[in-house]
């Protein structure tokens, strides 16, 4: 009986072992897939535009824009314009979603305010936020901290909107059951609601990505003396196009490894709750 028992386990352990690695083999397939066809994107790129299939003076092409980046990092601008750019998100990004949490944390807590802010929120969210630009730039000046801000105010009423959402739909019952313990509010919210909406939170900072790059790029097209929003501007007005393509291949690159960074400390979370 035990030599049987062992043997099953054994097997169960085998194909376990099995089923991971053709799940590895899977990732490890779709990874090349997806740099393969980012290869041949820029190979027929090239190649259309070396053969006058299209025109390279308005679609730029990969070689161009290379050279384009050489010269800016050769000029030392180049580090300079991704720094600035960058920085500026980080912080939109960050006090976006930090603020907008404790703004929709503040709504669960206070539910008559919540009922009362609602309309307004809406409203907010629906509002364009482009048309704030210029009424940042005369409160706050013309600078970095109206190009933060205009992050800020892009990602913020996303934020508070969805998070408190999540709060309000956590399981009643679990919140019914601390309070019959007679657990605080804080107590509820820290052992229940909050436990509750990691991924709600997750899914925050995962739409606050985008829409803190968009803030950004925005501001820098009004105001802005440096970064990749500033390069767009200046390369489209003297229509240097291999300028603008450089900068937005670079916006795509910056997003992607900050969205990347944001799965990692998805993770992490995950198996800090798992363990």
């Amino acid at each position: 009986m035990k030599k049987s028992l062992s043997i099953s386990v054994k097997d169960i352990s085998t194909e376990h072992s099995k089923f991971l690695s053709r799940i590895q083999r899977e990732k490890r397939f779709i990874r090349l897939w997806q740099w393969s066809l980012l290869f041949l994107i820029f190979a027929l790129w090239e190649w259309a535009a070396r053969v006058n299939l299209i025109d390279s003076f308005i679609t730029s092409q990969p070689s161009r824009i290379w050279a384009t980046l050489v010269n800016l990092y050769l000029n030392g601008d180049l580090w300079r314009h991704i720094g600035l750019t960058l920085g500026e998100t980080l912080a939109g990004f960050l006090s976006g979603t930090l603020l907008g949490a404790l703004i929709a944390m503040a709504l669960w807590w206070l539910p008559f305010a919540a009922k009362v802010l609602d309309p307004y929120l809406v409203i907010l969210n629906a509002l364009p936020k482009i048309a704030m630009g210029p009424i940042l730039i005369v409160w706050i000046g013309n600078g970095p901290f109206a190009i933060v801000a205009m992050a800020l105010l892009v990602s913020i009423i996303v934020t508070v909107i969805s998070v408190y959402t999540g709060f309000i739909q956590t399981d009643t019952d679990k919140i019914y059951l601390l309070r019959a313990f007679g657990a605080t509010k804080w107590k509820v919210f820290t052992k229940v609601v909050l436990p509750s909406n990691m991924a709600n939170l997750v899914s925050a900072l995962k739409i606050n990505v985008g829409l803190s790059w968009v803030g950004v790029i925005v501001g820098e097209f009004l105001v802005s003396s440096g970064g990749l929003g500033y390069l767009i501007v200046y390369g489209g007005q003297v229509f240097q196009l291999d300028l603008v393509m450089a900068s937005v291949i670079i916006l795509c690159f910056l997003a992607a490894l900050m969205y990347q960074s944001v799965l990692w400390v998805e993770k992490a979370m995950y198996r800090w709750r798992s363990g």
